[in-house]
């Protein structure tokens, strides 16, 4: 007799990695997934943590740690890293605040997106401290949204230090506007700003090129920037074992496929995207990043993950100092 699927939700962005899991094409063994998703991906991280809405879900890596500190913490990650960037291009200046180094942010005020820390934020911040010397407490810093008026985050903790000058920004302004007039000096943020996507002369980047430097950065310390991860609700993960491995073969058979859909386009020349030059691109990446450059897993991942749960803590975000042990499910730890 053949026993029925688990039906689960999931929820999680439309990206070229999870694709195959969307339309179908690669299977979950044992369970019947629906995709569920948002415009906004922190859209799906609030659905996320207030009514806990999916069996399974991306999560902002941030978001995931500071639910860890609530008195019963309802998620477990699985290993599975959907979203990842270098950051230092996400640090945008005013031209005329002076600040021409990271150094130069000292005594700033800064803007942040909708979370002081958010996962961009933190790495930026960790990054500028670790190589730099600036750390947070050196700067003011203003939450809010990049270029829409936006309350911070209320659906998560918004923890700072106490010698770390926080605050909301002020009602109906948003950052990106208050970077071009001036009103702050800086701006970090995983969304790019309206004033540097129409190219305002008023403003740029910290690092500019920030290319070489992010490149350079690998090179130096192995560490891609993980964004994201992906959790299942605990009472989920509970009632079925084996369950957690079986999802985390999915998403790895989703990437692959992915994956092996660059790599074998090759011949072609990149014909099935439009972007030139494509084909010399992926070269340079897989000469710096080897052939698995978007790896799941703790093992392949661990020193990436370890700096940004020191970042977490150096920061003020989470109570404790947290490991690889103590955010993945015990069953993935090997992996």
């Amino acid at each position: 007799m053949e026993i029925a699927a688990l039906k689960l939700n999931f929820a999680y962005w439309n990206y070229d990695r999870t694709r195959a899991l969307t339309d179908g094409s690669v299977r979950i063994d044992g369970v019947d997934l629906t995709y569920r998703s948002d415009v906004i991906v922190s859209d799906i991280f609030e659905r996320m943590v207030r009514q806990r809405e999916f069996d399974v879900s991306e999560l902002g890596l941030t978001f995931y740690l500071r639910t860890l500190d609530l008195d019963d913490p309802p998620f477990i990650a699985i290993p599975v890293f959907p979203n990842r960037f270098f950051r230092h291009a996400s640090v945008f200046i005013n031209k005329a605040s002076g600040i021409t180094s990271p150094q130069d942010l000292a005594g700033k005020t800064v803007g942040e997106l909708l979370t002081y820390g958010h996962d961009a934020g933190v790495w930026a911040k960790g990054i500028l401290a670790d190589d730099f010397g600036l750390t947070p407490d050196r700067c003011r810093w203003i939450i809010g949204g990049t270029d829409r008026p936006q309350a911070p985050h209320d659906f998560i903790p918004q923890p700072h230090p106490a010698n770390v000058d926080v605050a909301a920004a002020p009602a109906g302004k948003a950052l990106g506007p208050m970077l071009e007039s001036g009103e702050i000096d800086a701006l970090f943020s995983a969304i790019v700003p309206q004033c540097m996507l129409k190219h305002s002369p008023k403003v740029g980047r910290l690092f500019e090129p920030y290319e070489p430097v992010e490149r350079e950065y690998f090179a130096r310390t192995a560490i891609f920037p993980i964004m994201h991860t992906v959790v299942i609700r605990k009472d989920v993960h509970q009632a079925h074992p084996g369950l957690a491995l079986a999802i985390y073969k999915g998403f790895c058979e989703a990437k692959d496929v992915a994956t092996k859909g660059y790599l074998g386009a090759t011949m072609f020349q990149q014909a099935p995207t439009m972007i030139p030059w494509l084909s010399q691109l992926m070269d340079e990446n897989r000469r710096l990043m080897g052939d698995d450059w978007w790896p799941y897993g703790v093992e392949a991942n661990r020193k990436t993950v370890d700096t940004f749960l020191r970042y977490h803590f150096e920061q003020g975000l989470s109570k404790k100092r947290l490991t690889c042990e103590d955010i993945f499910v015990t069953e993935l730890l090997a992996t």
